[in-house]
């Protein structure tokens, strides 16, 4: 795959770059970045949109500069994150959209995905040296008795990874973590980034308005809580440990 001279870097992570490519977006990886995880995210990206999700068209799987990179259709247009710091008196009105546009993702189905329980289960029995024997046994007992679905669930629904085109089409990133399951689930995820993100006001708004739009009661969603914490703790976001374990210590002291 080759990257132009005039590329622009738009997300630079630790373990990733995404890059501005002209009239593509390519996301080039880190060396250490598991192939598997790699190939899981662009599997994912293409069960959503076979699903019937607007996702950006995929391209290329390749290396830059050996390490693993592909590239999806460039999507003309801004975030609904860009579109609230631009319009911050419009919030409402792009928050309103923001939940639809969650719904309709859960109104979907995909049935090869990867079951959410068993993605969760698997990250929490994976931080042994983060929760203790009782706290993880604890966890995957709530997980193992959480109503089961099988809905599309992103994993990282967030103001950044929704595109708004010029005609209004929402077209959605960053497949990396999707899984079939819970709405509730994706909902505790997306309220706990806003708050990881010190947006404390709207995630607030936001989990009042998914709950009144879905017709569940804030308590449901809130049982995920400290089920989807110890998750975000497996994928090593040292900076928010203690964060997140304060999520996972409310949920031991209920």
């Amino acid at each position: 795959m080759k990257l132009n001279a005039d590329k622009k870097v738009l997300v630079e992570r630790s373990n990733k770059v995404v890059y501005d490519n002209g009239d593509t977006v390519v996301k080039v990886f880190s060396d250490n970045k598991p192939s598997a995880d790699i190939l899981n995210e662009v599997l994912n990206l293409s069960r959503a949109e076979q699903a019937g999700i607007c996702v950006p068209s995929l391209e290329e799987i390749s290396k830059v500069n050996d390490c693993w990179a592909f590239s999806t259709k460039k999507v003309e247009g801004k975030t609904i994150r860009q579109l609230i710091q631009e319009h911050p008196e419009k919030e409402d009105e792009y928050l309103d959209k923001f939940v639809d546009i969650e719904l309709d993702v859960h109104a979907h189905k995909a049935p090869l995905l990867t079951h959410q329980k068993d993605k969760f289960t698997r990250m929490i029995n994976s931080i042994p040296d983060i929760l203790n024997e009782t706290t993880r046994y604890e966890l995957l007992l709530k997980l193992d008795g959480m109503k089961p679905h099988t809905k599309v669930c992103h994993g990282d629904f967030v103001p950044s990874n929704i595109i708004l085109t010029k005609d209004g089409t929402a077209v959605i990133l960053d497949w990396a973590h999707a899984t079939q399951g819970n709405g509730a689930a994706d909902c505790a995820i997306t309220y706990l980034h806003l708050l990881l993100h010190g947006d404390d006001a709207l995630a607030e708004k936001y989990i009042n308005l998914y709950c009144t739009k879905q017709g569940c009661t804030r308590q449901y969603v809130h049982d995920w809580l400290g089920i989807v914490s110890a998750a975000e703790l497996a994928r090593g976001r040292v900076k928010d440990t203690e964060f997140l374990l304060k999520w996972v210590n409310v949920f031991d002291a209920m």
